[in-house]
């Protein structure tokens, strides 16, 4: 059975046992980096991300914790209500401690962040422990892995053996997942692959080392005949204008946005 037959089991009888009679279609968006200005293809301005978070507050969505869907996907959450957006964080960027988490705190909106954690209290660029853990106690802060440092993993399978490959992911997962909890004290059961990139043998090899679900990227919404080690998100950037969300929003959700 592939992986992503697999993975249809559990969620197909959930969504039977809610009586729903159509796909869930849910929107999970993924951030990067925040400035004033854009310096790069993974920044999105300050006023941008206001703007994104008025809009999603204007059309009366969910925010709701990621790990409540996938909770719903393996048949052991309840049903997402409609409207349901979900918001991550890829890297550790020092933007989503010093720009980011002071825009969100008064919504109260549950967010993702899907760390690397070689770069942390390492790289300029990114945040330190301190920073991660004084997110993270708020309980506004789930996190996730991204890998240990982040690799091409696609491309890095040209680059060795096959025994020697599936060594270095194991590692690139397992030290991620490890390093996350020890210094964070809360379980890390979800993952973003580097580069939104991942095949069916990927899949399978996070999910021998304990991961729930995977996310990549895809540009469109995860519904629950994605496989669950490859469920697609939304590339926030400086181009997703506050109209073009609203567009799609209005579209995935079949509303009008009120005036």
């Amino acid at each position: 059975m592939s992986i992503a037959s697999a993975s249809l089991t559990p969620l197909t009888s959930a969504w039977a046992s809610n009586g729903a009679s159509a796909v869930q279609r849910l929107p999970i968006l993924v951030y990067h980096r925040f400035a004033d200005t854009v310096s790069d293809s993974m920044t999105v301005r300050t006023s941008l991300f206001k703007a994104h978070l008025r809009l999603i507050e204007r059309l009366n969505c969910h925010v709701i914790p990621l790990q409540d869907w996938v909770d719903f996907r393996c048949g052991k959450g309840n049903a997402i209500p409609e409207r349901s957006v979900v918001l991550t964080a890829d890297d550790g960027h020092r933007s989503q401690f010093e720009v980011m988490a002071p825009i969100l705190a008064p919504y109260g909106w549950k967010m993702t962040l899907f760390i690397y954690p070689s770069a942390i209290s390492n790289a300029k660029y990114a945040m330190t422990w301190a920073h991660v853990h004084e997110m993270t106690r708020s309980r506004q802060y789930a996190l996730g892995s991204h890998t240990y440092w982040h690799p091409n993993l696609i491309r890095e399978r040209g680059n060795m053996g096959l025994d020697d490959y599936r060594r270095f992911v194991t590692k690139q997962l397992t030290r991620s997942k490890d390093e996350l909890q020890q210094r964070c004290g809360q379980p890390v059961s979800l993952l973003a692959w580097p580069f939104g990139l991942c095949d069916d043998d990927l899949m399978a090899l996070a999910a021998d080392c304990g991961y729930q679900a995977a996310f990549a990227l895809g540009n469109r919404t995860a519904t629950v005949n994605d496989a669950l080690h490859a469920e697609p998100r939304y590339l926030m950037v400086d181009d997703f204008s506050e109209q073009r969300l609203e567009a799609l929003l209005t579209s995935i959700f079949h509303v009008k946005a009120p005036a």
